[in-house]
């Protein structure tokens, strides 16, 4: 990265170790959504970074009917400096994280932008740390499952991910019925 990007500030660092889009780019007003449109998601950040309710408006630009567009990979970095600075327990940053990994380069959604892949691998894997460092003290089902999905993920078994991301419980057991039938209580 060369230091005119960094001086002029056109890249952020977040907690020394990599970098992300600053709020100050202009990218950011072109950058295509879950709706194939563009979407300019730092309304969206700023609102979740103050602690108000934006998670329901996040799904929905993020995320629709499997479709992600290059957005979602560019704000990813960003939930997890919010998650990161926030330090409250909540899984929507791990189920969301998870299922835009899945839908990264599939059924004609796009992958991450060559420009931005550092960023987007690195907050992966600084999600899948705090995940784990949480794990034990996670409070419900939904966000261990969501947890879970995020590590299988990042640890290369994008199955059982997939599996924990797009199955509920009652589906998962009746899965587990029908492969060891009734005794596998």
């Amino acid at each position: 990265m060369s230091n005119h990007l960094i001086e002029s500030g056109m890249v952020s660092f977040l907690k020394d170790k990599y970098l992300m889009l600053n709020f100050d780019d202009i990218r950011w007003e072109n950058l295509k959504g879950a709706y194939r449109m563009p979407i300019d998601l730092r309304p969206l950040l700023r609102k979740l970074a103050a602690d108000e309710a934006a998670w329901d408006e996040l799904w929905q630009e993020l995320y629709h009917q499997g479709n992600v567009g290059e957005a979602a990979f560019i704000a990813l970095p960003h939930l997890v400096r919010i998650r990161r600075e926030q330090r409250r327990s909540d899984w929507h940053t791990f189920a969301i994280a998870a299922t835009i990994e899945l839908a990264r380069g599939v059924n004609g959604n796009p992958d991450v932008p060559a420009w931005a892949r550092e960023s987007y691998d690195e907050g992966l894997r600084d999600l899948a740390h705090m995940g784990l460092a949480e794990l034990s003290n996670t409070p419900d089902q939904e966000h261990v499952r969501s947890i879970l999905a995020l590590l299988a993920i990042v640890y290369g078994a994008r199955t059982y991910g997939r599996m924990l991301v797009e199955f509920t419980e009652d589906e998962i057991l009746e899965l587990e019925r029908k492969a060891f039938g009734d005794s596998a209580e």
